[in-house]
């Protein structure tokens, strides 16, 4: 488990390395927010929402949520898992359905990664899963968190929870790098839980890209912010 060496409400820095074994999203056995991309290798047209799986070259990737530009569909995946994948992405882990392909990866600095989606078959709907018979949440926005708001994640592992937005522009250092610009919650993460969407009712807050602590203890859990990675590929939630 890390440990903040400072920490002040609109800013902190952790000088020691967030337990991450959460980027390592693929590592952990699928739970049900991978229900739709483990399905896909028996449908003619799978469908691919926020909080379900992406598989590339042995790895899997959580996505957090789908935008547009245009008639481009692209879907928001963490930056450091995209790294681990390879260019070409499935809805399916024996790889029978392809998907999209990588379009950008941003990591140091941030942890971002944006896959184009390919496939005229696929379906990429504007919502999110919340879970094996949880329904959806329909995404209708996007905006910066604000502390004290209230939020909820839905991780692969842990499911849908929900808290409050603890900090905001949050510097993390990671074995591979420092991110920057982070947000923090109350809210616990486990291994396997990382890329899955971080929403407000239909507003699109971040993706979850690290934690502290665990749901048996008690944790937080940090998040890139969605609004950078809208800005920098000129994409809009829907």
């Amino acid at each position: 488990m890390s440990r903040l060496r400072s920490e002040r409400p609109l800013r902190t820095l952790a000088r020691a390395v967030v337990v991450l074994a959460l980027l390592l999203g693929w590592s952990a056995s699928a739970g049900p927010a991978a229900h739709a991309g483990e399905r896909a290798g028996h449908q003619a047209a799978p469908t691919v929402r926020g909080g379900d799986t992406l598989y590339s070259n042995g790895t899997r990737c959580t996505v957090g949520f789908n935008a547009r530009s245009g008639s481009t569909v692209y879907a928001f995946v963490s930056g450091r898992c995209a790294q681990a994948a390879g260019t070409t992405w499935y809805a399916d882990a024996a790889q029978t359905v392809g998907v999209g392909v990588t379009a950008g990866v941003s990591f140091p600095g941030n942890d971002y990664a944006s896959v184009r989606y390919t496939n005229p078959a696929v379906a990429h709907p504007g919502e999110i899963s919340l879970g094996a018979g949880a329904g959806t949440q329909d995404i209708t926005r996007a905006a910066q968190p604000v502390v004290g708001q209230s939020i909820c994640h839905v991780g692969r592992t842990t499911g849908h929870r929900c808290g409050i937005v603890q900090a905001v522009n949050v510097t993390v250092n990671y074995s591979g790098g420092t991110v920057y610009g982070l947000f923090r919650s109350t809210i616990c993460s486990e291994p396997g839980d990382a890329g899955g969407p971080a929403f407000s009712g239909g507003t699109a807050l971040g993706i979850i890209v690290g934690s502290s602590g665990n749901c048996s203890s008690g944790g937080v859990t940090y998040y890139q912010p969605v609004t950078e990675w809208l800005s920098a590929y000129g994409l809009s939630v829907y």
